[in-house]
């Protein structure tokens, strides 16, 4: 029988590698280093930790299925597992296609592949399908990475016409999947092969670990990563996977609240006259609003919002008493930050002005508190 996501999240022991002789609601915790090969009477034998072990076993297993993958590895933090792909698909010289609105940390990652292995890297607005068909065609492009919705600019990227762009022109497609989740979009129904995300945001929702996850679509894009995150020591321990778990069977309900919650603060936002734009996939005033509601069934609630001064944005932030001026996103807590000095320190004042981030960009991670108690903060904040 075919279920919908949530029913499975909200079981997920099934996804045991073998039954739990007693019956635990929760799959027990393997935190071990190694096993007794003597001992074991089951189809699988494990040997070490780093190599497989059943705790975390289960929630690979629970990935890949609600992917609609052929393997999943998780990882110890969400950037290992952008580092596990690059590991896993390049090679020295290679080169690779990314969207220039990415994450701070894969841009600062790609400057190291670039320097220690001559990767070159080919940064576009994936907007511009002209400008994509253009590189892949005079460049030898291994590997198409992009997010979406982007992160900080809130593009929405038409993952289906990249993934047939990419495979037109032999190259693999990656999607990072951090912002809109599993619940939300299904990157690799989509097209790619590979759909990557950090669990230490919506997906454990808690905000206590830090861990990613890269799930492949074929079998042996699996048993390739699977090998180099053996090789270079990937894999998350058991205890954090167990922290990941607790917050998966709300995944639905957070992420409606979530969305819900961030459309009403930013649509106050929008009213201000302190405010010169507010940035949101789920407002009409959204470019690709359209697309948005068509790629995703949820919204995630993390919009950007340009105030009309720099200083203006940095008595706000200093001001506020409920908003925390914290990186990443996710959490029950709301937070805000300036991505030009924070999760996008990395980018010069160029990079950031290419994608449409100022000094004066404020994003907002809207939590699970009272909206009003929300508007209240801001109302003082700005005083």
């Amino acid at each position: 029988m075919s279920e919908q996501i949530e029913t499975s999240l909200c079981h997920i022991s099934k996804f045991a590698p073998f039954d739990d002789i007693s019956g635990a609601s929760h799959f027990p915790i393997y935190n071990t280093g190694t096993f007794d090969l003597k001992k074991q009477t089951g189809n699988k034998i494990y040997d070490y930790t780093r190599s497989d072990n059943p705790t975390r076993e289960v929630l690979e297993n629970l990935f890949t299925h609600v992917e609609n993958g052929a393997g999943c590895v998780c990882t110890h933090t969400g950037i290992a597992c952008v580092s596990l792909l690059f590991e896993t698909v390049l090679k020295a010289n290679s080169h690779i296609l990314v969207e220039a609105d990415c994450y701070g940390g894969t841009f600062r990652l790609l400057k190291i592949f670039k320097e220690k292995y001559n990767i070159t890297v080919h940064f576009a607005n994936f907007l511009d399908f002209e400008m994509l068909e253009h590189i892949l065609t005079i460049n030898p492009i291994e590997l198409v990475l992009c997010e979406s919705p982007t992160n900080p600019g809130l593009k929405i990227i038409d993952l289906e016409k990249i993934a047939n762009l990419s495979h037109k022109h032999n190259a693999l497609f990656a999607v990072d999947n951090s912002l809109a989740t599993f619940i939300s979009q299904r990157p690799l129904d989509l097209g790619a092969d590979f759909s990557l995300f950090s669990t230490t945001k919506y997906i454990s929702g808690h905000g206590a670990v830090v861990a990613g996850a890269i799930v492949a679509a074929t079998k042996e894009l699996s048993q390739q990563i699977h090998y180099y995150a053996n090789a270079h020591g990937r894999s998350q321990n058991p205890i954090d996977v167990f922290l990941i778990s607790l917050g998966i069977p709300t995944l639905k309900i957070r992420m409606i609240e979530h969305e819900k919650n961030s459309i009403f603060i930013a649509k106050y936002l929008e009213k201000q006259s302190y405010i010169k734009s507010v940035t949101h996939p789920a407002l009409e005033s959204h470019p690709q609003y359209e697309l948005a509601k068509k790629q995703m069934k949820y919204i995630p609630g993390l919009f950007c919002v340009d105030f009309i001064s720099i200083e203006l944005a940095e008595k706000f932030i200093e001001k506020t008493k409920i908003f925390g001026e914290k990186c990443s996103f996710g959490s029950p807590d709301s937070r805000v930050e300036i991505p030009a000095k924070i999760s996008h320190a990395s980018f010069s004042k160029e990079e950031l002005a290419a994608i449409g981030i100022s000094d004066s960009t404020v994003r907002f991670s809207i939590g699970l508190e009272s909206v009003e108690d929300l508007i209240k903060d801001i109302e003082q904040a700005v005083k």
